[in-house]
């Protein structure tokens, strides 16, 4: 068996930059085992596989450890091997995932709009484990699968050194700790190692509950995010309608063949 493979640095309009995603090309679906294999084979925060059904894309996302439900860079990451590889006549992907329907629109070449549905913001008063996580925080909040704890500012997120191993005991996906930014409305950094990934370098899932806090908290919809991973990542962010709309360049640096 041979699959396509792509390798997509999301979240950047140059090599090296953003969050790399590995894209595989499916005429059909191939085992849950065989794709977990795949994934952790290439090691990348995630490995997407798509295959297209009739005029429908579906798509599905493993870490080296496990399958997601959500994963916004290596979304936009398939919309652009697509809209540029495969179909370049199209300018706009719906895919039917876990997450309900996902979209990537193209805004010019190379640059996209990656429409996610928006996370339910729930306060979190009290949570065994929450407070010996290794840094201080102001609030704690929860959404459908992470918890976002606001510290007191850039330097403090800068600053953090997250115990890991407490975070992968956690009972939800992982951690996102955030803060009003100096140089954007806010900075955040994000935390999976229960899926393998100690620290995500920039995350379009963790931006719809980010968003939806820090559009209540700046009573403002549009606003300007930095994730401050070591690769780091600007998102444009925009709250519309129960949606997330990230506004980001993707760019292609690998392509090859898997042999199974």
């Amino acid at each position: 068996m041979e699959i396509t493979l792509y390798q997509v640095d999301a979240f950047s309009d140059k090599a090296f930059g953003g969050n790399p995603a590995a894209v595989c090309v499916l005429d059909k679906w191939i085992s849950d085992e065989l794709m977990q294999n795949i994934a952790s084979e290439i090691n990348l925060s995630e490995t997407a596989f798509f295959v297209l059904e009739g005029e429908n894309y579906k798509l599905r996302w493993f870490t080296p450890m496990a399958e997601v439900d959500m994963c916004g860079h290596a979304t936009l990451a398939t919309g652009h091997i697509i809209m540029t590889e495969l179909n370049p006549d199209l300018t706009e992907v719906n895919f039917e995932t876990a997450s309900g329907t996902l979209t990537v629109t193209k805004i010019t070449e190379g640059n996209y709009k990656l429409s996610l549905p928006a996370d339910e913001v729930l306060a979190v008063f009290y949570e065994d484990g929450l407070d010996k996580l290794n840094f201080e925080y102001e609030s704690v909040f929860q959404g459908k699968d992470d918890y976002l704890f606001i510290l007191k500012d850039e330097t403090e997120v800068v600053r953090a050194r997250p115990d890991f191993n407490k975070i992968a005991k956690l009972d939800l996906r992982g951690v996102i700790i955030s803060a009003k930014g100096d140089n954007s409305d806010f900075v955040s950094r994000c935390f999976y190692p229960a899926l393998g990934i100690d620290e995500d370098p920039v995350t379009g899932s963790a931006h719809t509950l980010l968003m939806p806090y820090w559009s209540r908290r700046l009573s403002k919809n549009d606003l300007k995010a930095i994730q401050l991973s070591k690769r780091q990542g600007h998102l444009t962010c925009q709250l519309k309608n129960e949606r997330v709309n990230i506004s980001a360049p993707a760019k292609t640096i690998i392509k090859g063949t898997l042999y199974l």
